[in-house]
């Protein structure tokens, strides 16, 4: 993939016989935002090594920086000067299109005054609904203003601890924007999930970081109550961010798809990232993917077949999953994923839409995709990755198999979450033509 890319292109998606080579997993976008943020919060100096290099991390960098925390990069390593308790008031953030990202520094801005967070993406990130995680800290005490509970917002504190309910209905990612406020309150945070809990496995990753940071927190089992007491400090050290599951999903699947080797490596056994789970779901559909630490290897190019699964805890990894069940003997249907809808897209609709075009047949309920798999794709059309970085890679790995290229439009918002996505899949032999384009 050329450094001198445009700054917005599509990607032109040529067939390619097969896939052989190895790559690095990239690190983990879900703990690089909870480490960077976590540093910050600490008073002192800490180390992360390997951090990721998406738009998402480079945003957050951003806003911690204007918030007083020194930032150097050094060899993808960070080093955090942090802020603790006390980030600077009255200043505006701009997350970009990092919903993580907005709804964790919402949290946070309950220790300031005057902290207002925009949006240079309002038809993205500027029409996702923040309403829950607002009304929680309303209550409080903080006292917040935001155009019906959406970007831009206006936040300031201080607030009480104590108890206090949060809904899981639409995201967890209010209720971690809580969890890495509350050791910094006096009185702590008795937190109340209320509603169907949606993506777990975050949740664990912010109880995981805040455990690697020295922070003391319990939940219960299906964390319905997470306690975490007040009057703490996070402890500025070193960790070491792991390697990303959502993305290599995309690399595992395309492997799958494609007759070659492929070997996977920086992806532990033992981790807490839901999307570990499409490993398993490609292994039932019939992919042969085999374990050597932290080592993955796919023989590709045998036939798929057909599954139907909750998608709930690997809801980053559906869209790649998606192209192998496009390609599968079957439909494939993926239940209980109603929060693919309030992403960077629609990614139930949207990407039955995409998947119509592609002359594959789909169907869709309010809470699920179901997908019915086809021999042969015959590409030779244009494609809208609807600027989500998911669907761009479920669309290039549609083109890999297809019969003519496929050309992906809005390809550059592939850097949100995975910059070296293409040219890993260049080093295992695909071949890919970058175009400018018009498209936002």
């Amino acid at each position: 993939m050329s450094a001198a890319l445009p700054e917005k292109f599509d990607v032109l998606v040529h067939p390619v016989r097969e896939l052989r080579g190895e790559v690095r997993a990239q690190p983990s976008k879900n703990y690089t935002t909870r480490y960077l943020l976590a540093a910050a919060l600490a008073e002192g100096e800490t180390r992360i090594t390997g951090v990721a290099t998406s738009d998402d991390a480079q945003a957050l960098l951003r806003c911690l920086r204007d918030w007083g925390a020194g930032v150097e990069l050094m060899e993808g390593d960070a080093v955090i000067r942090g802020f603790g308790a006390h980030p600077r008031p009255g200043v505006t953030l701009n997350p970009g299109n990092a919903g993580a990202v907005a709804r964790f520094l919402m949290g946070v801005a309950a220790l300031t005054e005057g902290t207002i967070l925009v949006t240079d993406h309002p038809d993205s990130l500027g029409r996702r609904p923040q309403g829950d995680l607002l009304d929680a800290l309303e209550r409080l005490g903080a006292r917040v203003h935001s155009q019906d509970g959406r970007l831009p917002v206006t936040i300031s504190g201080p607030v009480r601890g104590g108890l206090v309910e949060v809904s899981a209905e639409r995201s967890s990612q209010y209720a971690s924007a809580l969890m890495f406020l509350a050791p910094l309150l006096p009185g702590g945070l008795d937190l109340r999930l209320t509603g169907e809990i949606k993506s777990h496995a975050p949740l664990r990753q912010t109880l995981d970081t805040l455990a690697a940071f020295g922070v003391q927190a319990q939940a219960s089992d299906d964390l319905s109550r997470i306690r975490i007491p007040g009057g703490q400090a996070y402890r500025a050290g070193r960790v070491t961010v792991p390697g990303d599951y959502p993305g290599s999903a995309a690399l595992l699947a395309a492997a799958a798809l494609l007759p070659g080797e492929v070997r996977v490596t920086n992806l532990r056994e033992h981790d807490l990232q839901g999307e570990r789970e499409a490993v398993s779901v490609l292994q039932d559909m019939g992919a042969d993917i085999r374990r050597e630490g932290h080592t993955l290897t796919v023989r590709g190019g045998r036939p798929l077949h057909a599954v139907t699964r909750d998608g709930d805890g690997f809801t980053d990894a559906v869209q790649a999953l998606t192209a192998a069940a496009a390609l599968a003997v079957g439909e494939t249907s993926w239940e209980n994923v109603a929060t693919l809808r309030l992403k960077e897209c629609d990614r139930i609709s949207d990407t039955r839409r995409e998947l119509e075009r592609l002359g594959l047949h789909a169907t869709e309920t309010a809470d699920s995709l179901t997908v019915r798999g086809a021999p042969r794709i015959d590409g030779g059309v244009t494609a809208d990755g609807h600027g989500d970085h998911r669907m761009i890679m479920l669309l290039t790995l549609l083109g890999l198999r297809a019969d003519a290229p496929l050309r992906i439009t809005g390809a550059h918002h592939i850097r949100k979450s995975y910059p070296d996505f293409f040219r890993h899949l260049e080093s295992l032999g695909a071949h890919f033509e970058y175009r400018p384009t018009e498209h936002p």
